[in-house]
């Protein structure tokens, strides 16, 4: 179903258009490696230094456990983890739960909050490293997008295979026109980006039935 799970996240005042003048081809090329500079390097090729603090994901939790069921017993994966911010608040707000997380980055996982590192990996979204219903529910936020739309939707099957019918997503999206130049002026990393009726279309084409929403600056 569609829901905004990330309700609670706090919300920044994104300048578009600034963004998109200094943004080109090169710069899109520097932040999908996924490096330092993506992370902690220069505001213009990523977050200009990604840092943990409690107030992003600490009042988005109670959502996620009331929506999902989740307890202490249960294992939830999350697929593009980063550094591990929402892993650790999710075993704050959840003492017991079991968690994995998988990126793509070696930086980030190396760079990882400690408290969770030992139970992060680096992998591809495409190929998830675990069995078939490993995980109570599968997260990936804002994560798919940033494979073309072939390669999403080797994402999305893999995400529903590992999980035990569970999940949610975030994508790139819009709807209507206005968005969709801001999100072009915006997405730095995503390679499919689509209307939310070509979303809802193309999850029911690949077999994706778990719960999803939107990223719209």
């Amino acid at each position: 179903m569609e829901i905004d799970l990330l309700r609670n996240y706090p919300k920044s005042k994104r300048d578009t258009a600034g963004r998109s003048e200094i943004m080109s081809d090169e710069v899109k090329a520097v932040a999908r490696q996924y490096g330092k500079d993506f992370f902690d390097g220069d505001r213009l090729y990523g977050y200009g230094g990604f840092h943990y603090h409690p107030r992003f994901w600490t009042p988005v939790i109670p959502d996620f456990q009331a929506h999902f069921g989740l307890s202490a017993s249960s294992k939830i994966l999350d697929v593009g983890c980063a550094k591990g911010f929402m892993l650790h608040d999710l075993r704050e707000g959840i003492p017991g739960i079991e968690v994995a997380g998988l990126d793509i980055s070696d930086y980030a996982i190396e760079h990882a909050k400690e408290e969770v590192k030992p139970f992060l990996q680096v992998g591809d979204a495409m190929s998830l490293p675990y069995a078939d219903k490993s995980f109570e529910v599968v997260f990936s936020i804002n994560t798919v997008h940033n494979l073309d739309k072939e390669d999403c939707a080797k994402a999305l099957h893999e995400i529903m295979r590992v999980s035990k019918g569970k999940a949610f997503i975030t994508v790139d999206a819009y709807r209507d026109r206005k968005e969709q130049e801001r999100m072009l002026q915006w997405a730095l990393t995503a390679k499919t980006i689509l209307h939310v009726d070509e979303w809802k279309a193309f999850f029911k084409e690949v077999g994706y039935t778990g719960d999803y929403y939107w990223f719209i600056p």
